[in-house]
């Protein structure tokens, strides 16, 4: 068409994960913590706890496609 740029190739959002992974472990941790200090339902207090043990698993996954990604783009 006239005027239009020509076509480029997009590549797909490839960003660090671990410092995602951080922040919601921190999230968690946080939320957990105002919960606790604020007298809230021992359930919601489980649910920060339990979101802040499963941070550290999907960290290490994180931890691990982030050196994936690294190794890709150096190829």
């Amino acid at each position: 068409m006239i005027g239009m740029p020509p076509e480029r190739e997009l590549e797909p959002l490839d960003p660090p994960m671990v410092p995602f992974a951080v922040g919601g472990i921190v999230a968690f941790a946080v939320v957990g913590l105002a919960l606790l200090a604020a007298g809230a339902p021992s359930s919601w207090l489980w649910i920060c706890l339990a979101g802040f043990l499963w941070g550290f698993p999907g960290l290490a996954v994180m931890i691990r496609h982030d050196a994936n990604r690294r190794r890709r783009r150096a190829e």
